[in-house]
C-alpha cells in the first residue's frame, strides 16, 4: 500500500475502513456455541469430546490436571537463562502494579455521615493463557497473586502427548499457582465459565486467545466475568527525522510476526523521505526473520502507511486509531507533547529505546491492552481488575436530620413516595 497523505482526499473514510475489525465469522460463533452447549450440558466427557475431535487428544477427565510436582520439575529442569528472564520479568510486572492496588478508605460527607470503599479480591479466577506464552502466565498471574486472590486456577493447551510447555509451566509455579489444567481454547472457556463435575467453575476469566477463544469469552459474559476481548495485535509507531528507520522498522515487523493474519501495522511519519527509508529498511530485514510468510500476508493486508505535516496531525490518527500498542520515536521534546496529546492508546513507549517488545515480556505493565479501538473506552489489565468494591455508608440519627430535607425532595422529584418515607419514618416521633 502505498503512503496516505493525511491532508488528501478522503482520507478519514479510508482509514476508518482499515481500521474496521471484521465482524467474527458466522460459522465460528455457530461452531463456539456447540462446544459451550456441549460442556454445560455433558461436562467432562463434552470436554473430552471437543478435544478429541478438535485437537486429536484423548484424554481422560482424570488427565486434565497438571500436577504440582509437574510445574515444580519445570522449574528445576528450566535452562537457567529461561529461568532468570522469567523472573525477572515477574519482579518488574509485580513492582509495577504494586503501585496501583487499591486501598479501602473511609471519611465524612456533608452530613457528618461515614462513607468509604472496601476492596475485596475476586475468590477464584481463571487464567487462559495460549499456547507457548510463558509471558501471558506472568501478565495475568503476578496480578492475580498481587491482589491475594485465594484460587487461582490456569488453562493451557497441550500437546498430543498431554506436554505443556516447560516455560509456561514454571512461569505458573513461580505466580504462585497451585492449580492448572491441559485444556485450551473453548473447552478451557467453557470449562471455566460452567465448570464440570471435576473442576469447579470461576469468578472470571483472564488472558488473550484466537478468534474462537474471544468469541467463547464474549459468549459467557454475564456467566462469569470477562476481562477483556482483545483481537490480532496492534502497533502504531510515530516516526520523524530523529528516529532510527532501523528500530522503527525492527518494530513494525516484531508486531507483524504474531502471524494471525490479521494484524493491523501503522506507520505514521512527519515527512515522506521518513516513510520511505522505514520501508527500505522493512524490506532489508524482514528476509532475516523465520516468519516471513506470516509477516508478508499482514504487510500486504494490515500495513498502512501515513505522512502528516504536524505533530498535532500525527496525534489526531493515533486517537482516531486507539492502537493496542503505540510508539514515539520522535524528538525528545515532542514526547511530552505527543504524551499529553494521545489518549486513547494502550501502552505508549518513549522513545527509540523504548520497544514494544518490552512492554510485552518484561517492563512491568501487562501486555493484555485494548484493540479494534476498544482503546477508545477501555484500557489494559490492571491489578484493580482482580477485585471488586462495595461502597460504605453510615448514617447517625443527627446526620440523617441534615441528609432528609434533600432525600425527601428526590421521591417527590422521581414519584417515588416509598423512598420518602423509609427516610422520614426514622424521624417521626412515637
Amino acid at each position: 500500500m502505498a503512503d496516505l497523505a493525511y491532508r488528501s482526499r478522503g482520507f478519514q473514510e479510508r482509514l476508518a475502513t482499515f481500521c474496521e475489525t471484521a465482524a467474527v465469522p458466522q460459522h465460528i460463533v455457530d461452531t463456539v456455541s456447540k462446544i459451550l452447549a456441549d460442556i454445560r450440558g455433558k461436562g467432562d466427557k463434552g470436554v473430552a469430546a471437543t478435544m478429541r475431535r478438535i485437537d486429536g487428544l484423548r484424554l481422560k477427565p482424570s488427565q486434565f490436571r497438571i500436577s504440582e510436582s509437574e510445574m515444580a520439575g519445570s522449574v528445576r529442569k528450566l535452562e537457567k537463562w529461561k529461568l532468570k528472564a522469567i523472573k525477572e520479568s515477574i519482579a518488574n510486572v509485580s513492582d509495577f502494579h504494586r503501585h496501583a492496588l487499591p486501598q479501602s478508605w473511609t471519611a465524612k460527607n456533608k452530613h457528618g455521615a461515614t462513607i468509604g470503599e472496601r476492596f475485596y479480591p475476586l475468590d477464584r479466577v481463571g487464567l487462559y493463557i495460549p499456547t507457548d506464552l510463558a509471558s501471558t502466565a506472568i501478565m495475568t498471574g503476578a496480578l492475580a497473586r498481587l491482589a491475594k486472590v485465594p484460587e487461582l486456577v490456569a488453562f493451557t493447551p497441550c500437546g498430543k502427548d498431554g506436554s505443556v510447555n516447560p516455560a509456561v509451566l514454571a512461569s505458573l509455579k513461580l505466580c504462585g499457582i497451585k492449580e492448572a489444567y491441559r485444556i485450551g481454547g473453548v473447552s478451557a472457556i467453557g470449562t471455566m465459565a460452567y465448570g464440570t463435575e471435576t473442576i469447579k467453575s470461576v469468578s472470571k476469566v483472564f488472558g488473550p486467545g484466537n478468534a474462537f477463544t474471544v468469541e467463547a469469552k464474549r459468549q459467557v459474559y454475564g456467566t462469569i466475568g470477562v476481562d477483556l476481548l482483545p483481537g490480532p495485535s496492534e502497533v502504531l509507531v510515530i516516526a520523524d527525522d530523529s528516529a532510527n528507520p532501523r528500530f522503527v522498522a525492527a518494530d513494525l515487523l516484531a508486531q507483524a510476526e504474531h502471524g494471525s493474519g490479521r494484524e493491523k501495522i501503522f506507520l505514521v511519519s512527519l515527512s515522506k523521505g521518513v516513510a520511505t527509508r522505514i520501508r527500505a529498511e522493512i524490506k532489508i530485514q524482514m528476509k532475516e526473520l523465520t516468519r516471513t510468510k506470516l509477516i508478508r500476508k499482514v504487510l500486504r493486508e494490515g500495513f498502512l502507511s501515513v505522512v502528516v505535516d504536524t505533530y498535532e496531525e500525527a496525534a489526531k490518527v493515533a486517537n482516531f486509531v486507539a492502537p493496542e500498542h503505540m510508539e514515539l520515536e520522535v524528538q525528545s521534546d515532542k514526547l511530552v507533547y505527543l504524551t499529553k496529546a494521545i489518549k486513547t492508546a494502550g501502552a505508549i513507549m518513549q522513545g527509540g529505546w523504548s520497544a514494544t517488545a518490552l512492554g510485552d515480556f518484561v517492563a512491568g505493565p501487562s501486555h493484555e491492552l485494548p484493540t479494534g479501538r476498544s482503546g477508545k473506552y477501555s484500557s489494559g489489565l490492571q491489578v484493580i481488575d482482580f477485585f471488586r468494591r462495595s461502597s460504605l455508608i453510615r448514617y447517625s440519627e443527627s446526620a440523617l436530620k441534615k441528609a432528609a430535607p434533600a432525600a425527601e425532595a428526590f421521591a417527590k422529584m422521581e414519584g417515588l413516595d416509598g423512598h420518602g418515607r423509609s427516610v422520614s419514618i426514622r424521624l417521626e416521633k412515637r
